[in-house]
Parts: structure tokens; sequence; C-alpha cells
């Protein structure tokens, strides 16, 4: 499975009935236009390219994961 098929089936099974929301960041190398809203619109909650700084994906799991539990 790719991300976008993982994240697919996750999203699956939360749609039947998870209990809460996991929280998934997209961390690539693949860096092209389009890209960041390709994964956003598959269900990903946030994007970070490599090579990356340890803030950014800090930064990213902060934001996301305290989107999740509000």
């Amino acid at each position: 499975m790719n991300g976008y098929e993982t994240t697919a089936a996750i999203r699956a099974e939360e749609a039947l009935g998870a209990r809460c929301r996991m929280p998934i960041i997209a961390l690539t190398a693949h860096s092209m236009k389009g890209d960041c809203e390709r994964c956003l619109a598959a269900g990903m909650d946030a994007f970070v390219t490599k090579p990356s700084r340890a803030s950014e994906l800090f930064e990213a799991i902060e934001c996301t994961c305290s989107a999740t539990l509000q």
C-alpha cells in the first residue's frame, strides 16, 4: 500500500464508527506543485517534505494532534 491507499483504508475504518480520528501526516520527498493539496484531499491532515527540519515535523505533529483533540 502507498500512503494514499493507507489513508483511504484508515478513513474507511473510521467511517464505520471509530472512536477517534487518527492523525495522518504525509512525509515525502516528492514535492511537486499540487502534492500538498492532493494529500489533504486524500484525507491526510498535514504535509511535510524531506529533507525536513525536526522543528517542521514537530510543528506538524503538534498542530495535527491539537486539531484532532478538539
